[in-house]
């Protein structure tokens, strides 16, 4: 049996025990380069699917090669040699590059980037990266001002605006700006969600003094999305002391929203007086022009080139939301990194017909556990049972992070779907995607390849 033939009859077993779907995303394209006292080398098409195979499906593999081969001991996955493309950067190989290359690390053009454990900023999020237009200068300027001088000008800072806007960077580079220029502010930055629930457990648990006292010696607050207080009546009442503590010993306070404090429902008369106390600066919508901007500056900042074009089409397509841009650009380069081609203006707007749609497109709770299943070849059983299986923690952290993202689902409904399992899991699970999803390029891919086949397959 020549190698062709036996890889062909490897195939065709394999198709057996995966989906359609991963069968065509991870094995297109593979073949053996050789067989040597052994050992069997595998070409793939990428490194990524050289990891994703390497992790997911070599003992499968190796115990079909066995069944039809008996002196197989051991496989390796190598990356079939190829040409650079034309969305490939053009600007040289760095030694990041080459040692990803040796080692078969994850290839996909992503920054890569870590969060600060100590102030929980990520230090992406810079001014230096910050496209600045006219929806968005008085709140730059405001932001440039408090990190010169926080405390003293503009507390509290408020910044609204619509989800994908920028509000997150902007709050974001305003504490990595101060730690930069003094290191020994100590900042605390939390997502609103994250910090209505330290208060709600200090609350049970009786040890609201010991968290309040937690903030005596910080510097600076960043809270983002306090739309999240409305309604939160115990949480707000705890909040506006540990304000007006912070506030009366001139420590900065930098609060982000989606709505203006007077339009945020259910907030204390008080608590809305304190936040329109400072200054609020919002964030509109950027022109076309500014939006290609962003687009050419996320490029430069993920080393890709895309036909002129194509930048056009995005940003004619999405218009009130960066993320959106990023997202969009993300899939593109998903696309090259599987085809080893640049996508055509044709090829784009294919690609980007489901992105596009939003908010048009729709999914429901069955849809997202069926291809989340799917992807991780587990069963929909396994998924929503109480079992603490390795390979099934992930997915299911996975999958109730899509519940919250897509399907906007409450902790404690998420929580119910999931065995009856406590909403601060679902919390913690939902944050530990986000988390990661900021460094992950292979997690990155993972849900845009889920969120394609949301909407694509049903």
């Amino acid at each position: 049996m020549t190698n062709d033939e036996l890889w062909q009859a490897v195939l065709a077993q394999i198709q057996f025990n995966v989906s359609r779907a991963n069968f065509a995303t991870w094995f297109r394209n593979t073949k053996i380069l050789s067989k040597n006292q052994g050992e069997v080398l595998i070409s793939v098409e990428n490194s990524f699917s050289k990891e994703w195979l390497d992790n997911k499906y070599a003992s499968l593999i190796l115990k079909i090669l066995r069944s039809l081969d008996r002196d197989t001991k051991a496989i390796e996955f190598r990356v079939a040699l190829k040409k650079p493309s034309a969305l490939s950067a053009t600007r040289g190989t760095t030694k990041r590059d080459e040692e990803k290359e040796r080692t078969g690390g994850p290839q996909l053009p992503f920054q890569e980037f870590t969060l600060d454990i100590k102030t929980n900023l990520n230090p992406r999020y810079t001014f230096d990266n910050f496209v600045v237009g006219g929806f968005n200068e008085l709140a730059h300027a405001a932001a440039r001002a408090v990190s010169e001088n926080p405390g003293f000008v503009y507390n509290p800072l408020f910044i609204y605006g619509g989800v994908g806007l920028g509000k997150t960077h902007l709050l974001q580079a305003i504490g990595n700006r101060i730690t930069e220029l003094s290191p020994k502010r100590k900042i605390k930055y939390a997502p609103s969600e994250r910090f209505l629930s330290s208060i709600v457990e200090a609350i049970r648990n009786h040890s609201i003094g010991e968290l309040k006292k937690s903030f005596k010696d910080v510097d600076v607050l960043i809270i983002d999305d306090v739309q999240f207080f409305a309604g939160k009546e115990k949480s707000q009442e705890e909040f506006f002391h540990i304000f007006n503590f912070l506030y009366q010993s001139q420590k900065q306070i930098i609060l982000s929203s989606d709505k203006t404090p007077k339009a945020i429902p259910s907030l204390e008369h008080r608590l809305r007086s304190r936040f329109e106390g400072g200054m609020i600066a919002d964030i509109g919508s950027p022109d076309f022009e500014t939006r290609l901007a962003i687009l050419k500056a996320k490029c430069e900042e993920k080393n890709v080139e895309l036909d002129s074009k194509v930048m056009e089409y995005i940003v004619s397509v999405v218009k009130n939301n960066i993320r959106e841009i990023e997202g969009a650009l993300n899939r593109l380069i998903i696309f090259q990194k599987i085809n080893n081609k640049a996508p055509s203006p044709e090829i784009a707007k294919k690609l980007l017909e489901s992105l596009i749609a939003s908010p048009r497109r729709t999914t429901n709770f069955k849809k997202i556990i069926q291809v989340v299943s799917n992807l991780y070849d587990l069963t929909e059983k396994d998924l929503l049972s109480t079992a603490r299986r390795k390979e099934i923690v992930k997915p299911r952290q996975v999958a109730m992070y899509l519940l919250r993202e897509e399907l906007k689902e409450s902790y404690p409904a998420i929580g119910r779907r999931f065995g009856g399992k406590d909403h601060t899991t679902v919390i913690y699970a939902r944050e530990k995607i986000a988390k990661e999803l900021k460094s992950d390029d292979n997690l990155l891919t993972e849900l845009d390849l889920i969120r394609q086949r949301l909407y694509t397959e049903f």
